[in-house]
């Protein structure tokens, strides 16, 4: 069965490893983790993906959550005939669904940091958005953040001291 995978830039790393470790037959597509600023542009981005090769393809899984699409996303994955993992977005997935809701039921102002953010923090959130020209959304972004929690997939010491 050819297998296709779109996935989120943000969970590339991961999924390749997988794919490699378990001897898995899937090609391999990427999207920019960027888009989650603009949730509306991950659904046009995985529809151009998916018009360019579900027809090659007898199973194409997006690996995504909903990622604030509200639903959107998985209207245009019904339409192609393709799927995506179960969750609201890839927090949830690195935790697992139980561990999740307990974080979030502790604490809802719960900040997550995956090796992804940690490593693309400045490009993606200071510079993404505008933190660096202007210091003040700062602030405004993290208010009701109370606790960060380092979802770490493949933690170093590196990324432990960034996180």
């Amino acid at each position: 069965m050819r297998v296709a995978l779109i996935v989120c830039g943000a969970l590339g790393k991961e999924v390749k490893q997988l794919v490699r470790e378990r001897g898995w037959e899937a090609d391999i597509y990427g999207v920019p983790a960027l888009l989650h600023f603009r949730p509306r542009e991950i659904v046009e981005a995985l529809e151009r993906r998916l018009d360019e090769i579900a027809s090659r393809y007898e199973r194409v899984i997006a690996v995504y959550g909903d990622c604030g699409t509200a639903g959107a996303l998985d209207a245009v994955l019904a339409r192609h005939g393709a799927i995506r993992l179960a969750g609201a977005h890839c927090y949830e997935m690195f935790a697992g669904a139980e561990e999740f809701v307990s974080i979030m039921e502790a604490e809802p102002g719960t900040f997550f940091l995956t090796d992804w953010l940690v490593r693309s923090f400045d490009r993606a959130v200071v510079r993404g958005l505008g933190i660096d020209r202007f210091p003040e959304l700062q602030q405004v972004y993290f208010a009701n953040y109370t606790r960060i929690v380092y979802l770490a997939q493949s933690p170093t010491d590196r990324l432990l001291q960034r996180a």
